[in-house]
Order: C-alpha cells, then sequence, then structure tokens
C-alpha cells in the first residue's frame, strides 16, 4: 500500500473520532424521555434531514474523487509523508471546527459541502492505487456496495432498538486510543499486515459511532442535523476507504 494512501486514511480517522467522541451530545438529559410529543416530531425532522444531507454530500465527494483520481499527481506526498499528515490534520480540524461554529445556519452547509468534496479530492490516491489492479472497478464496488449495506444495517438497528448505546462511548474511546498507537508504530514499522489489522480496527469502530450517532438522533440528543450528518459522513468515508484498502490487499489482481 504506497504511503499517501495511509497518510489520507490516517488524517481522516483521527479527525473523525475526536470529532465525534468529544462533541457527542447528552443523551440523559434529552427532553425525549419526557414523552413530549413534539420532541419526538422534532427528532424524527433532525434525523430525516441528517440523512437528506448526507445523500446530497455524495454529489461533491464523486466530483471530487473523479478529480483526484484522474488529475492529480500525489507523488509529492511521499517527500514528507509525516510532515503531510500533520499538514493535513490541521486542516481538517480547522474546517470541523468551522463547520461545528457555523452549524446553526446555512454557511455550515456551504462549508460541510466544501469539506466532503475536499475528502473526495482525498481519494485519489487509493483510486488510483485501486483502480490500478486488472478488477479495480469491481472492488469498487464492491467496496461501495459493503459500506451501503452496514450503514442501512446500523441505521436500521440506531433507529428502532428501544435500548440506549451511549454505553459504547468508552468502548470507542478504549478504540481510539489504541488504534491511534497502533498508527504512530505503523508510521514507523511500515508492516502491511498491520495496516489490514488498523482497517478493520477503522471498520469496528467507525461502525459503533454510526450506531451511536443515529442512536442519538432517535432519543433526542443530537439536535443539529449539520453536525450530525458530518459525523456519519465521515463515518461512512473511513468504513469505504478501509474495506477498498482490504479489498485491495486480498483480491487484487494484477495484470
Amino acid at each position: 500500500m504506497s504511503e499517501c494512501i495511509k497518510v489520507k486514511a490516517y488524517t481522516a480517522v483521527v479527525s473523525f473520532l475526536m470529532e465525534n467522541f468529544f462533541m457527542q451530545p447528552d443523551m440523559q438529559n434529552s427532553p425525549y424521555y419526557t414523552g413530549n410529543t413534539s420532541y419526538f416530531v422534532e427528532t424524527q425532522k433532525v434525523l430525516r434531514n441528517t440523512y437528506l444531507l448526507l445523500a446530497v454530500t455524495l454529489i461533491p465527494t464523486i466530483i471530487g474523487g473523479a478529480i483526484g483520481t484522474s488529475f492529480v499527481d500525489f507523488r509529492f506526498m511521499l517527500s514528507s509523508p509525516i510532515i503531510f499528515t500533520l499538514v493535513l490534520m490541521a486542516v481538517f480540524y480547522g474546517w470541523i471546527a468551522l463547520i461545528e461554529r457555523n452549524k446553526e445556519s446555512s454557511v455550515g452547509v456551504m462549508l460541510l459541502l466544501g469539506f466532503t468534496f475536499f475528502m473526495g479530492v482525498l481519494l485519489g490516491p487509493l483510486m488510483q492505487h485501486t483502480l490500478g489492479f486488472r478488477n479495480g472497478a469491481q472492488l469498487v464496488m464492491m467496496a461501495a456496495g459493503g459500506t451501503a449495506g452496514v450503514f442501512f444495517f446500523l441505521a436500521a438497528l440506531a433507529s428502532n432498538a428501544k435500548r440506549d448505546f451511549s454505553f459504547m462511548n468508552k468502548f470507542i474511546m478504549v478504540g481510539f486510543i489504541v488504534i491511534m498507537l497502533a498508527v504512530v508504530a505503523n508510521i514507523f514499522l511500515q508492516l502491511p499486515v498491520l495496516q489490514l489489522a488498523l482497517c478493520g480496527g477503522f471498520i469496528i469502530l467507525s461502525s459503533a459511532i454510526i450506531l451511536v450517532q443515529i442512536n442519538s438522533i432517535v432519543r433526542g440528543g443530537e439536535m443539529n442535523y449539520i453536525s450530525a450528518t458530518l459525523t456519519l459522513y465521515i463515518s461512512i468515508y473511513n468504513i469505504f476507504t478501509s474495506l477498498l484498502q482490504i479489498l485491495g490487499f486480498v483480491g487484487g489482481e494484477r495484470d
């Protein structure tokens, strides 16, 4: 796996987990627990708006992905991967902070769409690497289908379960610490097996956060659809990129 692909995956996951965990809403004090019907209607509105905006974010992502795959040469990242990682993380954290600061206005939507376009461009190295396989297009479709299947299953589970999944926050935090230690180690070790393990860890953690986030919306713990969309988008992004890396490693066919 090329270094630029690893850099992109690491920074995306770090930004997502930090934004999601430390901005997790307080579900236990939510008015949803009072049984107030008006709040139930409001949570359903937030959920609908979140799904709608999430669907819209796929458009700039696809456009950015096409540009990054076809027109951008990412070899410049190989000269200083650690420096590039730090710069990219700073951009991600700053962009996420701007979205959160403007999440009550249309500016937040525009910032989110710009962010998803940028994330689409960063798919370029992974897409270039994968499409270099004889069955690359098939692998991309499999990863996309698998990601969609995981999301729809988790969304249905989180929306219909009576249980409060906020207890998983402790698991998410512990998993975050373990994965970040492994990420730092693999920057120096460059072990393909550890990279695969990290991809699996990213998928598990991102799936857990999807479950917690959607459950939080349904229970009234998250009342802002822009913030919720940001969390779900980066989670889906991480599942797709991690799954694509795994498929490329185990099923990629060279000419």
